[in-house]
């Protein structure tokens, strides 16, 4: 049966499982949409491609499936940027789909033409652009397989109007074979081997969990080496939910923004096992006195250009966590390192996260803190990037994969509320909030109409303190007070009117006393809701290590 383009690709999404696509319609892209129409699929029409972006990101997050999001050529396709090289960073499966001109027109300068392959080639995991009908079937499967195998992606299929309208009856294949791509998932039974004996000797040893335990779906063997072994754990902030923080070998996270005790565990563990993380310059600090009394790094990566990327290691591993972990527990001992806990516990005890709460202004943690006790700790968790970032990466006990979804490797603003919108298409029965602050909030706000129109009951925590707070505090700690260009609260809306103006409801909370009556009010609502807490404007984030030191040389230690 001849089919057009556009419903080849709608086919084959249809195929694939993609029940939902965030997107914005443009002219080259028409006839995808038109046939979208009559879909199964649900179009989820954000107001901004990059909004349909990061929705799409925080759909894969939250889901485990592939995310997909759909622009028009020129200025829409490079709106998606910014949620592309976001998605590569945090190594999230996500195929973008973007219309361009004619074929014959491709690199005349013609209406609203942009090179969108050349610009994403640095920031994409694999991009196509597809001149020929006959190729597109090939071309959307290898991008679908592509983004979710080996170390997940983004992949962009770039789709001229005239390959969209044109017609064959050549079938789409149902699998691809790509030469020369075959991720290496098994680990070599040697090296699994030699990490064994290293972790049964150890007398110090930590493990370190990063974002790929979560993507492997190896929490479970992660708790069970840890429980097995006697093995304290650590988790980057990709990785915050990969092993419960409830539990006594939790450290919580490490790094710039970690804990005392995770960070003075770094420093004097003599055996690190690194699973599914990249020892990247947030957690390091200073190179040359990063854990300066190892004697061996396990590095397990499905990645093995991460491996000895910035701090050489001792076994490497090359491997899929889940695969390796079960290899591992096979040949792991259990241990008695009650010395070793014992040190830890005594951190522990001397340099808890703390807060002053006693000054009678409404603190950011204590709101992170309420949120994480009215929801029993069971909401999934997304963030903006900055102060409060952080705050929800400390305050809240992080306990289950894919419940919290942040910016991590690029660091984005405005990510974290279309994030939020997408995480709750895909888990529509799980409370989803956005811990937002004033300044990054407002980078993606537009959002709100798609959340209001769709129905979606995302519930959006903004830390209102007026600044772009985590500028401020640096430009407090190094620049001398001098806070330039960072203060916000003379050109801020009135966020509860705000959201009132787009349909969803608004509350103003200003005292410590009103921030569990709001938050139960919020989770009653049926619809999106957007809190505006009114914190200390100058509460910091503590501890705090300066850039470019080492891990031990805390600031703001309780």
């Amino acid at each position: 049966m001849s089919r057009t383009g556009a419903q080849i690709l709608v086919d084959t999404l249809v195929d694939e499982g993609v029940k939902h696509i965030f997107g914005i319609p443009g002219g080259v892209v028409i006839p995808l949409f038109d046939v979208l129409y009559d879909s199964p699929i649900d179009v989820i029409l954000t107001r901004h491609e990059q909004g349909a972006g990061h929705a799409a990101d925080g759909f894969a997050r939250a889901s485990g499936k592939v995310g997909v999001c759909v622009a028009t050529s020129g200025p829409g396709a490079c709106n998606l940027v910014t949620a592309i090289a976001t998605a590569n960073f945090d190594s999230v499966p996500l195929v973008a789909f973007t219309g361009l001109v004619r074929t014959y027109l491709i690199g005349n300068d013609a209406f609203q033409e942009a090179d969108i392959t050349g610009i994403t080639r640095p920031i994409t995991k694999h991009n196509i652009l597809v001149r020929d009908i006959a190729r597109l079937g090939h071309a959307i499967r290898a991008a679908f397989h592509i983004a979710r195998t080996g170390r997940p992606g983004p992949v962009l299929v770039d789709i001229p109007v005239d390959v969209s309208t044109a017609t064959t009856d050549l079938p789409v294949p149902k699998e691809v074979t790509l030469p020369g791509y075959n991720p290496h998932t098994k680990g070599n039974a040697r090296q699994v081997h030699l990490a064994a004996e290293a972790i049964n000797k150890a007398q110090r040893p930590l493990l370190y969990a990063g974002g790929g335990v979560i993507i492997a779906g190896a929490s479970d063997l992660l708790r069970q080496l840890a429980e097995t072994a006697q093995l304290p754990v650590t988790t980057t902030l990709m990785g915050l939910g990969a092993f419960p923080e409830d539990h006594p070998l939790s450290l919580k996270m490490l790094g710039m923004h970690g804990t005392a005790y995770a960070n003075f565990a770094m420093q004097h563990a003599d055996c690190i096992i690194a699973i599914g993380a990249r020892f990247d310059d947030r957690i390091t600090g200073k190179l040359d006195e990063f854990a300066p009394q190892r004697n061996c790094i396990i590095h397990i990566d499905i990645d093995p250009a991460s491996i000895s990327k910035s701090i050489p290691v001792d076994i490497p591993v090359v491997g899929d966590a889940k695969n390796i972990l079960r290899m591992l527990l096979k040949a792991i001992k259990p241990a008695d390192r009650t010395e070793w806990l014992s040190l830890i516990a005594d951190w522990k005890a001397k340099h808890p996260l703390a807060y002053n709460g006693s000054d009678g202004k409404l603190k950011p943690q204590y709101v992170v803190e309420q949120i994480c006790d009215v929801t029993r700790g069971e909401a999934i968790i997304c963030t903006e990037v900055g102060q409060n970032q952080m705050w929800a990466a400390q305050w809240f006990t992080h306990r289950h994969p894919r419940h919290f979804i942040s910016s991590g490797g690029l660091g984005t603003m405005g990510y974290g509320f279309p994030a939020a919108m997408g995480a709750q298409v895909a888990c529509p029965d799980a409370i989803v909030f956005d811990i937002a602050g004033d300044g990054s909030i407002q980078m993606n706000i537009q959002e709100l109409a798609t959340v209001v129109r769709r129905k979606i009951p995302v519930r959006i925590a903004i830390l209102n303190n007026g600044y772009l707070g985590m500028v401020r505090q640096w430009q407090e700690m190094f620049f001398k007070k001098r806070y330039s260009s960072t203060y916000l609260a003379d050109g801020n809306p009135d966020f509860v009117r705000l959201a009132e103006a787009y349909g969803a409801k608004g509350i103003r909370v200003e005292h410590t006393d009103q921030v569990r009556p709001a938050l139960e009010d919020a989770l009653a609502t049926p619809g999106p809701v957007v809190l505006d807490f009114r914190i200390d404007p100058e509460e910091n984030v503590f501890p705090m290590v300066p850039a470019g030191e080492a891990l031990h040389r805390m600031r703001g230690l309780a």
